[in-house]
């Protein structure tokens, strides 16, 4: 080794020293960059979204991790919330409790046992195409260690488990029920030992949950391009009916929707489940122009009777 080497070994030495002191990290949340690449299959999805703007009620996902770990079932409806937003959708919170309230009132008016009176229940849903519930079902953090001589690095990895359900509150059935799984990685990193510790850190639970959801909500996404326009009389008059969809629903002028009115749920004797409600197709209108970008006028052609809350879907 020369005199030259020496000296500059000892030179650049203290650099590394004090370099390593300092954390290194990949894998940020404000990125959302995560181990599947699942971002830009979301932003992937958002851009071939073809439906309307639907308005999407979200039930706050129950927290039944093992641990309970704080605040994930806050954090996941937070995320979903902004995540559809993005996706050109909706979003709306909507308490367990009262739409519970809200079916349990249209069940006794369906069945006689309190009157509708000026107005019906299923009138409150009007302004909802669908909602998404579900749960955090599992949660976990490991850490990963490697020591390369002088270096070490440390990996934590975040995983979280989502059932999850989207239901089209009109029919009363359940479009999508699964479950959806998210990983999320944040690596540190110093020289000798220095800076390589990773202390607890919110951000992990946020990208797992950023990269369930943004599976969870591609497939959503899907389900609805693959689905014909759906929306709601709002009032008639006379052989005019004015119905929620408008320049948003993308629909052209000459369009044909068939109009359904919703009966008695349909639940099924062995579960007790709702598998949706008794619907009947009542008669068909036609699409005569766009008032605004969420109310058109329709014209009356085949059928009568038709009222505020009938549904009215795009003629396949």
């Amino acid at each position: 080794m020369t005199r030259l080497t020496v000296r500059f070994i000892l030179a650049v030495f203290p650099f590394f020293i004090l370099t390593g002191c300092q954390a290194t990290m990949t894998g940020q949340v404000k990125e959302d960059v995560s181990v599947t690449g699942q971002t830009q299959k979301l932003e992937a999805a958002g851009a071939q979204y073809s439906g309307p703007q639907y308005t999407v009620a979200i039930i706050k996902f129950a927290n039944k991790t093992p641990s309970k770990v704080l605040g994930i079932g806050e954090a996941a409806t937070d995320i979903l919330r902004t995540q559809l937003k993005s996706a050109g959708l909706e979003p709306i919170d909507v308490s367990e409790e009262a739409m519970q309230q809200q079916e349990e009132l249209i069940k006794l008016q369906q069945t006689g046992a309190v009157k509708m009176g000026k107005k019906s229940a299923a009138e409150g849903f009007e302004s909802i195409d669908y909602r998404i519930q579900g749960a955090i079902t599992g949660y976990s953090e490991a850490e990963e260690g490697q020591d390369l001589v002088v270096m070490q690095k440390k990996i934590q990895i975040a995983r979280v488990q989502v059932d999850y359900s989207l239901i089209d509150v009109a029919t009363g059935k359940s479009l999508l029920a699964e479950s959806g799984a998210g990983e999320y990685r944040k690596e540190t990193g110093g020289l000798l030992g220095f800076g390589s510790k990773s202390t607890a850190d919110v951000g992990l639970r946020d990208g797992a949950l950023r990269d369930a959801f943004s599976k969870v909500l591609e497939k959503m996404i899907n389900k609805l391009n693959s689905l014909p326009f759906q929306g709601r009389i709002i009032a008639m008059e006379g052989q005019t009916a004015i119905i929620r969809a408008g320049e948003k629903s993308k629909l052209a002028p000459g369009t044909k929707l068939a109009v359904y009115r919703a009966g008695q749920d349909l639940i099924d004797p062995e579960t007790g489940r709702s598998l949706g409600k008794r619907e009947k197709q009542i008669g068909e209108i036609t699409l005569l122009s766009h008032q605004n970008d969420r109310v058109s006028e329709a014209k009356v052609g085949v059928g009568a009777g038709f009222q505020a809350g009938d549904v009215v879907r795009a003629v396949k």
